[in-house]
């Protein structure tokens, strides 16, 4: 990618409970740091980094990606026990609708430009 010209890298993430995508990077040939970040949130889409108890971790420390907005699946087919632990009430949510959150499984660190990078997941 770096040695070849006017081509662009977009690096693109989500699951597939969250309409395939939810961030997007557009990556600068000049980075040279240890990973790619997956970005920051495209439209209709809210990401919160949290630890254990829900509560926002700052930048640089690692948390667990949640995601919400209009793009989220209402939860599993025929599996309610799972949907439960995956789509989590928003504790953030100040319309009043009873908005969702769901749990990624996936561990990110927010870097001080705002963009995250992928770190692994919860559950190896």
């Amino acid at each position: 990618f770096r040695t070849l010209p006017d081509v662009e890298l977009h690096n693109l993430y989500g699951p597939t409970e969250a309409s395939v995508d939810v961030t997007a990077h557009a990556c600068d040939p000049k980075e040279t740091g240890p990973t790619v970040p997956i970005g920051g949130p495209v439209w209709n889409t809210g990401l919160r980094v949290l630890d254990a108890w829900l509560q926002p971790v700052p930048p640089g420390v690692p948390g667990e990606l949640y995601l919400t907005g209009a793009q989220l699946a209402r939860g599993y087919w025929d599996r309610p026990a799972l949907t439960a632990e995956r789509f989590v009430a928003d504790p953030f949510d100040t319309t009043g609708n009873g908005s969702r959150m769901y749990r990624t499984g996936d561990i990110v660190r927010r870097t001080t430009d705002g963009h995250l990078e992928y770190l692994g997941r919860t559950d190896d």
